[in-house]
């Protein structure tokens, strides 16, 4: 007979978990980069431009992988009602979030991002019926007094174009909530590529109102660029760590992005966050952080539960046989 150790579980969970967490805190140092190089961009370049580059890089690049993969990139489930929603609301969400990157700082774009998961978990008891108690409606609220921090209405210092970044927020959170209700035959490759092209349209159509296509300096182009490329790997890193680790592990490592946006702020720009920038990530971070506890013990305590009941339904096994 072979006995299993007991902590054999443990150290197979550890064993993706690490790899998982690993992938996940790069990806976000990779997207910190890629909003840097996007504002970076910005300077000789507007927002349809900066998109249309963007995402002519990630669509040949994700329809590549996924042809590479076996999977076709036009089919049936592109006119999926589902997807067309998912693809609508990420064209929201990138345009309002490029929009607020080339006129806000951006660490201050950074932070207000890291609200989208709150926003998730707000439209997921409103829109999709999960159940949500109150001390997660508390972190809710809580993280959304760290968004009016840094945004700060109404105070010395409110720069109107952060309600780009709130916009992002809003349309980046409806394109995560579709993202649960897609059909398990359509693999992320293909609605990444579906997803790229649907920004690209309105991307082409802004850019002709901003007076086409203008000409880039070799380091402005080379910038978006590497945006576009930067953000593939990012995708596929984040992606990669969401299949092999649990979720409730690796999804806090998301924040990190927040400190690498900052760092990159910083560094490029020269941006110093302010006493109230630091206030409300802080509660940003603190009540995502805790938004995720409270998901975790609650599918734990219904993961028991439902082994319980299934451990009283079943049979006593019979000594004598």
């Amino acid at each position: 007979m072979i006995v299993k150790s007991a902590a054999t579980p443990d150290l197979a969970l550890v064993t993706r978990n690490l790899p998982a967490i690993i992938l996940m805190v790069v990806s976000m140092a990779l997207f910190a980069v890629e909003d840097a190089l996007i504002k970076v961009g910005s300077s000789e370049a507007g927002v349809g431009q900066i998109l249309v580059v963007v995402c002519l890089i990630g669509m040949t690049g994700f329809a590549l992988l996924s042809l590479a993969s076996g999977r076709p990139v036009v089919t049936r489930d592109i006119a999926h009602r589902t997807v067309i929603i998912r693809c609508v609301a990420e064209v929201i969400g990138t345009l309002c979030f490029v929009t607020a990157l080339t006129l806000i700082p951006l660490s201050n774009a950074s932070a207000i991002l890291q609200a989208t998961p709150l926003a998730v978990t707000l439209g997921a008891a409103l829109v999709l019926g999960e159940t949500v108690g109150w001390r997660r409606w508390t972190a809710i609220g809580v993280g959304f007094a760290g968004v009016l921090l840094v945004v700060r209405p109404g105070l010395q210092g409110f720069d109107a174009n952060a309600i780009f970044a709130l916009g992002g927020v809003a349309g980046l959170a409806v394109r995560d909530l579709a993202t649960r209700r897609l059909p398990a035959s359509i693999s992320s490759l293909q609605v990444s590529a579906w997803a790229y092209f649907a920004i690209l349209v309105p991307a082409t159509v802004l850019m002709m109102i901003q007076g086409g296509w203008q000409p880039l300096s070799s380091a402005n182009l080379l910038a978006l660029t590497g945006a576009g490329l930067i953000g593939i790997v990012g995708y596929w890193m984040v992606t990669t760590a969401t299949r092999i680790g649990e979720a409730s592990v690796v999804a806090p490592f998301r924040y990190t992005r927040l400190l690498f946006g900052a760092l990159a702020g910083f560094i490029a720009f020269n941006e110093r966050p302010d006493t109230l920038m630091f206030a409300g990530s802080t509660l940003i971070i603190g009540s995502g952080l805790y938004a995720f506890y409270r998901e975790h013990k609650r599918r734990s305590e219904a993961l028991a539960a439902r082994r319980a009941a299934a451990a009283l339904q079943s049979p006593e096994p019979n000594p004598h046989l």
